[in-house]
């Protein structure tokens, strides 16, 4: 948390990032979307509150979302899914990073829905998208559960939205300079 520059991105409002430090949230089972264009602080503050999150005596799971989806396809090959998406149900904060950056198949959408319904309500989950939930047909390409995901993600949460502009972009021209 003490790393990330508030004043290289105005977006982000440095009280309700504090706030959500104090990891009730995480308590309560709420959801976090953090929305916006690569570089933009999406990722890393999202580590960084699971961080605080974990120092709290919080479980955590960081995970991208292509890797989750291809464990869950394997695992239901393997005939293990239940006790896959067992697994991601008993941590407190399961955090998706890289949602929106490729797009799942249908399978996969399917088998993430799953992990999402096990967690509804009870145990939050963070997401970190570059892709506004306007444009969210690219990612998940089943429209009725796209629907519902974005529900399950947004229902009660928080949604925080980094922008537009790239700070390792600006940080690497103004080094070049």
């Amino acid at each position: 948390m003490r790393d990330f520059d508030f004043d290289a991105n105005p977006n982000i409002d440095p009280a309700v990032i504090n706030s959500l430090a104090t990891s009730e949230w995480v308590k309560k089972g709420l959801p976090l979307c953090l929305i916006g264009n690569s570089g933009t602080g999406k990722s890393h503050l999202m580590i960084a509150l699971a961080t605080e999150a974990a120092t709290a005596g919080h479980r955590v799971k960081h995970t991208l979302a292509a890797k989750l989806a291809n464990e869950l396809v394997e695992a239901a090959d393997d005939k293990i899914l239940t006790k896959t998406i067992a697994r991601y149900g008993r941590v407190d904060l399961l955090c998706i990073d890289e949602l929106g950056y490729m797009q799942l198949d249908r399978r996969g959408v399917e088998l993430l829905f799953q992990v999402l319904t096990e967690r509804e309500e009870k145990t939050s989950v963070a997401i970190a998208s570059n892709e506004s939930f306007a444009r969210r047909g690219k990612t998940f390409t089943v429209p009725r559960l796209c629907a519902a995901i974005v529900d399950r993600l947004t229902f009660g949460g928080h949604i925080i939205e980094t922008g537009t502009d790239s700070y390792r972009l600006t940080h690497s021209l103004n080094q070049s300079q």
